[in-house]
C-alpha cells in the first residue's frame, strides 16, 4: 500500500511546483529528466528489436568490466571496489545513437507522436522489469489505486492540473481533431495517463504468468515464444478494453475528466475472478506466488547442472 502514498506525495509535489514556481522552468527541468530517462527506455526497447530483425552482425556483443577502489565509508559508498560493467551489442549501440537523435528532436519539438512513442517505451520497460509477485498483492494494489485515483480527480484539482500543465511523456495523447485551434494554433488533445496503462499492465502480466504456471510451462529456462492457453490474460485484457471504453464514453458524455482506474480496476478484477470461478481455480489463483515458483525452478536448474558436471567428470 506504499505505492498510492508515494504516488500521492509525488503528485502533490508536482502540483506545488507548478503552483509556486515558473511553469516553463519546471517543465524545462522535467523535460531534461524525461529525455535522459527516455534515452535509456528507447534504447532498451528498440535494441532487441533491431537485433532480432536485422542481420547477424547486429548480435555481436561487447563487454567491458572495471573495478574502482574508493575511500568512502561502507554506509555511504558501499563495498569497495565498485564493480562497473557494460554489456551491449551492435544493435544496442545503433539503438542508442538513434535514441539520442530521437530525444533531441523531441526536446525541441515536443510533438505528440514522439511523446507517445517515448511514453509507450516507458510502459513496456516498466511492465517488463516489475513483478507484483502474487495475485493478492496485485489486487490490493489495484484497490488502493482505485481510491487514489478517485480522490485526486474528483476530490481535488491536483491530478487534472498536473496532467494539463506537465509537458512530458507521462501521458498518451490523442488529437480530438486534425484541425488546429484557430486561437492557439495547436491541436486539441485528449490524454490517457501512463499509470492507467502500466498499473493494469502489471496485473495482466502476473495473470499471463499464472496462465503459464497452470499450463506447466517451465519458468527456467524461459521460452518467451511458448504457446499455451491464456484464459486469465485474455479475460482480463477484455475487461481492460471494456473499462477503457467505458471511461471514454463517460468522459465524452459528461465532458469532464474521469479517473480511469475507477472503471479499469473493477473490470480487471471482476474478469479475472469470474474466470477463476468458472474454471474452479480460485484457490490456486490466490495461492499463486512467483517467488516460490522461481526459487523451485532455479533449484531444479542448479541440480541438473550439478548432475551434468558430475557426468562430465
Amino acid at each position: 500500500m506504499q505505492f498510492p502514498l508515494l504516488g500521492s506525495a509525488s503528485l502533490f509535489g508536482l502540483y506545488t511546483a507548478f503552483k509556486y514556481f515558473d511553469k516553463d522552468t519546471v517543465n524545462l527541468i522535467i523535460s531534461v529528466y524525461f529525455c535522459l530517462v527516455g534515452l535509456a527506455a528507447l534504447t532498451a526497447t528498440f535494441g532487441p528489436v533491431l537485433e532480432s530483425l536485422g542481420p547477424k552482425f547486429l548480435s555481436i556483443e561487447f563487454s567491458k568490466h572495471v573495478q574502482i577502489k574508493h575511500p568512502l565509508p561502507k554506509f555511504i559508498g558501499g563495498e569497495s571496489p565498485w564493480k562497473i560493467g557494460v554489456d551491449c551489442s551492435v544493435a544496442d549501440i545503433l539503438a542508442f545513437m538513434g535514441s539520442v537523435t530521437f530525444s533531441a528532436v523531441y526536446f525541441q519539438t515536443k510533438h505528440w507522436t514522439m511523446n507517445n512513442v517515448m511514453g509507450i517505451c516507458f510502459c513496456l520497460q516498466g511492465i517488463e522489469r516489475f513483478s507484483l509477485g502474487t495475485y493478492k498483492i496485485g489486487a490490493i494494489l489495484l484497490v488502493g489505486l482505485f481510491f487514489y485515483d478517485i480522490f485526486w480527480v474528483f476530490g481535488t484539482e491536483v491530478m487534472v492540473t498536473v496532467a494539463k500543465s506537465l509537458d512530458g511523456p507521462i501521458k498518451i495523447l490523442f488529437p480530438r481533431s486534425l484541425t488546429p485551434d484557430p486561437t492557439t494554433g495547436k491541436l486539441e488533445m485528449s490524454l490517457l495517463g501512463l499509470g492507467d496503462i502500466v498499473i493494469p499492465g502489471f496485473f495482466l502480466a502476473i495473470l499471463l504468468r499464472f496462465d503459464a504456471h497452470i499450463a506447466n510451462v517451465p519458468y527456467f529456462p524461459t521460452n518467451c515464444h511458448a504457446s499455451f492457453p491464456k484464459p486469465y490474460f485474455h479475460s482480463a485484457l477484455l475487461g481492460y478494453v471494456i473499462g477503457l471504453a467505458t471511461t471514454l464514453y463517460v468522459m465524452i458524455v459528461f465532458e469532464a475528466a474521469q479517473p480511469a482506474l475507477l472503471y479499469l480496476v473493477p473490470a480487471c478484477l471482476s474478469s479475472s475472478l469470474l474466470c477463476a470461478a468458472v474454471r474452479g481455480e480460485l484457490k490456486e489463483l490466490f495461492e499463486y506466488s512467483e517467488e516460490e515458483e522461481e526459487e523451485e525452478e532455479e533449484d531444479v536448474g542448479a541440480e541438473k547442472k550439478g548432475e551434468q558436471s558430475k557426468k562430465d567428470d
